[in-house]
């Protein structure tokens, strides 16, 4: 291709709606336009990168007997109740775009295809003669996000790899996740990206484990912490830790003791003289059911330790059918307006204790009149420890569970790991921090599934089972911004070879110049005959624009027809270092063959 024929348009100054160097990079290196909110146009150099991807993806799930096929993006709204999910979707995370037809029927543009390939299974698996079956495709999804930001990273239109598995049993799957793991990890090593798999969270996906693969980058949006050792490594919403130890209580019996102005952990110790690990904080939180019944929260915690939201949610969605309902649509801290709603009487914020009277909350149809109350481990082995005592500018401090305050029922691990804290499975290793940018998830999803849908298959018993189910997602899209956020410096995108649009850029200084046009023009043709992609930029442009292009752009390799024709040399510059050697013009190609198929290994 030749950059005087090519759509490009590349801008010097950052788009004022980029917030993000990668994001920022590819708008201006003319990768991407903004169509709309979340929404990019891929541009030709793009588009080639796009593709280069998902041809390494094929080549992966390929490998492992996957076979690939195509869905529908449009869903109808009665599979996704069927699941259960319909309301998830649409209204507590309310990610998934919903319409309806001429003839009144509800549909969404999918986010995802659980129900879609279930559906098909249930129709087409009879017999564990079938199986394990596994299907991918590759195609667009559509996801209604809050705040569309970051560019490809979170917009409302992105390319994705999902894959489903079907299986006779729990052994058979694993065989299958484990043959992912590989497959993702093989994927983004070829890809030339530094990651991390990482255990995750399941969220509205849900299943018995996970596990997301990490691309290291300093702006992503998820916090990993790892051990050097390399034997964990976790996405914060799942981590688990070891607490630092409990300092000594110095409180040796049960008193109120009054506390004014020490509504915070902090002004507390300091006034009580005490270490926060001699605390229990009860924390307040509201929870909206997808049946609209609302449940106040009460979880009592160690007070140097914070709670994981994501895990309390978990935890909630656990016992939604206490309240007859299926999933948590909302949960969060009551703030004055909400505590409105619902409280029969001013709250003791600040120094609420682990009983709070039942009688706090008004009489109402959609508020569960009692407490939901659980403690998390931090807080059950506590003795003589200070908190609230349900009266504003008291606290209470020599208190124990059993005695003075009943443990509530329902001991969890809803706490926040952090960096610095001990390893469960090495004391000696502590957790380290990183940044990541998930491009990739995968999921045991078990039988959730097939037993909500009714997707079974006959055992060598004539028995009707329950399909064991996975699934894999790579985000494609997601993948090539990230690999522009791990690798970048102040001249532009620095693309891994495996990756690049292009291996070679061939730049002509001066076009008015018959000898570099012939060099160009020949080595152009003689690298691309060989299967070296290169784009020759003849564009009539100062050669101090075409350079400041290349580098932006990112292409691996650069080729110069410039003064050093003069000695029957060009100069060969690698993106990456800037490294810059004068090679003779007949040994162009075998260097950069040498150059790209190491890159490549």
């Amino acid at each position: 291709m030749r950059l005087s024929q090519m759509l490009l348009v590349t801008l010097r100054d950052d788009p004022a709606e980029a917030e993000i160097p990668s994001h920022k990079l590819l708008i201006r290196a003319g990768y991407i336009r903004r169509i709309g909110s979340g929404i990019y146009g891929y541009l030709p150099l793009m588009l080639r990168v796009l593709n280069k991807i998902s041809k390494i993806v094929r080549e992966e799930m390929d490998a492992t007997g996957a076979q690939e096929c195509l869905l529908p993006q449009l869903q109808p709204a009665d599979l996704w109740r069927e699941s259960g999910r319909w309301d998830t979707y649409t209204k507590a995370e309310g990610i998934m775009f919903s319409l309806i037809d001429r003839q009144n029927r509800e549909l969404g543009l999918g986010p995802t295809h659980e129900e879609v390939i279930t559906t098909i299974a249930k129709d087409m698996i009879r017999s564990y003669r079938q199986l394990p079956l596994h299907l991918y495709q590759l195609q667009t999804k559509f996801r209604d996000e809050i705040r569309p930001r970051f560019g490809l990273m979170r917009g409302r239109e992105f390319i994705m790899k999902d894959g489903y598995s079907f299986h006779a049993d729990q052994e058979s799957l694993k065989k299958t996740y484990q043959d992912m793991d590989r497959a993702y990890r093989n994927m983004l090593r070829r890809s030339g990206l530094q990651f991390r798999a990482v255990d995750a969270d399941s969220g509205a996906i849900g299943g018995s484990g996970s596990q997301e693969f990490m691309i290291l980058a300093d702006a992503g949006e998820d916090e990993i912490l790892y051990t050097e050792d390399g034997k964990y490594a976790a996405n914060l919403e799942k981590a688990v830790s070891v607490p630092p130890d409990v300092v000594a209580s110095p409180f040796e019996s049960y008193e109120k003791v009054e506390t004014p102005g020490t509504e915070t952990i902090a002004k507390m110790c300091q006034f009580l003289k005490c270490s926060a690990t001699n605390v229990v904080k009860n924390v307040l939180y509201q929870a909206v059911y997808d049946n609209g019944m609302n449940v106040l929260v009460l979880v009592s915690i160690r007070g140097d330790q914070d709670v994981n939201d994501v895990k309390l949610l978990n935890e909630l969605t656990k016992v939604a059918g206490n309240y007859k309902a299926k999933a948590v649509l909302a949960l969060g801290v009551p703030d004055a307006e909400a505590q409105k709603k619902w409280t029969a009487k001013s709250l003791p914020l600040g120094y609420i204790a682990p009983d709070l009277p039942d009688d706090y909350i008004a009489s109402s149809k959609d508020v569960s009149p009692k407490f939901w109350r659980m403690v998390d481990q931090t807080a059950v082995d506590l003795t003589n420890f200070a908190t609230g005592s349900n009266e504003s500018g008291y606290h209470v401090v020599g208190a124990n569970w059993g005695q003075e305050l009943k443990l509530p029922q329902l001991v969890v691990d809803v706490r926040k790991a952090q960096k610095g804290d001990r390893a469960v499975h090495d004391s000696e290793q502590t957790l380290q921090s990183a940044r990541g940018i998930e491009v990739g998830h995968i999921f045991q999803l078990g039988t959730k599934y097939s037993e909500a849908m009714g997707a079974t298959y006959t055992n060598e018993q004539g028995e009707e089972i329950p399909l064991f189910m996975g699934c894999y997602g790579v985000g494609v899209s997601r993948l090539a911004q990230a690999a522009v956020e791990q690798s970048f410096d102040q001249d532009g995108i620095i693309w891994p070879v495996a990756i690049a649009p292009y291996h070679v850029v061939i730049s002509i200084p001066n076009i008015k110049d018959a000898q570099q046009i012939e060099v160009g023009e020949n080595l152009y043709k003689e690298l691309n005959q060989a299967g070296i992609e290169t784009i020759l930029d003849d564009r009539d442009e100062r050669a101090g624009v075409k350079f400041k292009d290349a580098d932006l752009i990112g292409i691996p390799y650069r080729i110069v027809t410039g003064r050093s024709l003069q000695s029957g040399q060009v100069e060969l510059v690698e993106r990456a270092t800037h490294n810059s050697q004068e090679i003779p013009i007949d040994e162009v190609l075998f260097t950069l063959k040498d150059l790209i198929e190491k890159a490549l290994k």
